[in-house]
């Protein structure tokens, strides 16, 4: 969960991860829309890889990435829990 929250806390990361809400994405498409190197998009994008919040699909040449919900939807849930565990009914 540690990768999750750190992949987070970056307002870069959270950028694309609003792109990839939009639409599936190379990293050339990714990295037209930040003025930043391409290899740190690429950091960028591995740290969100490890935390599960993209995934990327090789297609030909290039490399596909999507935005992986799941992840958000087990922490979701499990911040209710903690927030109903906290303050009973």
């Amino acid at each position: 969960m540690n990768a999750l929250f750190k992949a987070l806390n970056d307002p870069t990361r959270r950028q694309i991860l609003d792109l990839l809400r939009e639409a599936d994405l190379t990293a050339g498409e990714i990295a037209e829309q930040f003025d930043m190197t391409r290899p740190s998009i690429s950091h960028h994008l591995d740290l969100l890889k490890q935390a599960g919040l993209v995934e990327a699909t090789k297609k030909g040449q290039f490399i596909i990435y999507t935005i992986n919900t799941t992840v958000l939807d087990e922490l979701l849930a499990w911040l209710l829990t903690i927030r109903q565990n906290s303050h009973p009914q």
